[in-house]
């Protein structure tokens, strides 16, 4: 009977926030329960079409605090050479953003994939193939959305909103970054034409199309960040942005806490989930203002830590159970 092998595709450790970071839960918890885990980092990563190739990965050991969520210590340890074969499970978790560097190797993964059989969590192709933020504004139900880099369909989609009686301000952002890098806020007493200067110069920063949306006073009371694997909620928190700020961003002083999702809510992301998941994409974290889903992380999910610390247990120990099953029908 063979023994699956997880091996975690990360970052160096010396990007990581080690206390903290999802990747190194995962991978910890998976060992504390005994399966056969290592980690591969960028510079050993390789792909080779004849042979039987080999990947050098490294042990590791650690030790969780006392509360079973944030890591106490980590050490990386003695490498190892493993044979490449269908009882690896490659787990993506190096960071975004999902530029030219990310798309090697996703298209490196699913040479892999296809070649020797071995099993990629989250899968590339779909990765590949879905923006974390598009695929959340094709809904009937999502906020107005522009996306685009022409001015005047920009100037039409700003005046519709100014002519709205809750309009509250503009949210400019690039379409492919994360933790809230180049997201600005435009108030809604700003003149049309400092507005398109604003949008003109948003173009040239990140060379490629812009998102724009109403700003929605719902982030002052917080936004959701919910967890979620094969169709099923592990956990959920509500970040506050610190006092007159608008980014819920936990690194930069927002607040946390466990929360309940609106049935509603819980519908939408459980269906998505379940649709991604028959894509091989079965961990989705969902950041969510009201009613809305903002966005579905699919690249590399974060906050499980935080998201344990506040349900207070280690939900890496729920994603592991949740993952056994599903590599059973795959």
């Amino acid at each position: 009977m063979t023994t699956d092998i997880h091996i975690l595709f990360l970052d160096p450790l010396e990007k990581l926030s080690l206390k903290k970071d999802s990747t190194l839960q995962l991978a910890l918890t998976l060992k504390e329960r005994g399966s056969q885990v290592y980690l591969l980092f960028e510079e050993d990563f390789f792909f080779q079409n004849k042979g039987q190739g080999r990947l050098k990965v490294y042990d590791f050991e650690g030790q969780f605090e006392e509360d079973g969520c944030y890591l106490k210590s980590f050490l990386q340890k003695e490498s190892h050479t493993l044979k490449i074969t269908p009882e690896m499970i490659l787990h993506m978790r190096i960071d975004p953003p999902l530029d030219s560097r990310y798309l090697r190797y996703l298209w490196m993964l699913r040479a892999l994939k296809e070649k020797f059989g071995v099993r990629v969590i989250n899968d590339p192709a779909a990765i590949a193939a879905h923006n974390e933020k598009m695929v959340c504004y094709e809904g009937e139900d999502s906020v107005a959305t522009y996306v685009g880099s022409s001015q005047e369909s920009f100037l039409s989609f700003y005046r519709e909103l100014k002519e709205q009686s809750d309009y509250s301000g503009l949210i400019l952002k690039p379409l492919d970054l994360f933790q809230g890098i180049g997201v600005e806020k435009i108030d809604s007493t700003i003149e049309e034409e400092e507005v398109l200067g604003l949008f003109k110069k948003k173009l040239q920063t990140y060379e490629g199309p812009v998102v724009a949306q109403p700003f929605l006073k719902a982030v002052y009371s917080g936004e959701i960040r919910a967890l979620y694997f094969n169709g099923k909620e592990i956990g959920s928190i509500i970040k506050t942005p610190p006092e007159g700020q608008f980014l819920a961003n936990i690194a930069q002083g927002a607040k946390f806490e466990a929360v309940t999702l609106e049935e509603e809510v819980a519908k939408k992301c459980r269906e998505m989930s379940l649709e991604f998941a028959q894509k091989g994409v079965p961990w989705i974290a969902y950041d969510i203002l009201g009613s809305s889903i903002q966005e579905a992380n699919l690249t590399c999910p974060g906050l499980l830590v935080e998201v344990s610390k506040a349900h207070k247990r280690n939900l890496a120990e729920t994603i592991v159970v949740e993952l056994e099953e599903y590599l059973k029908k795959l």
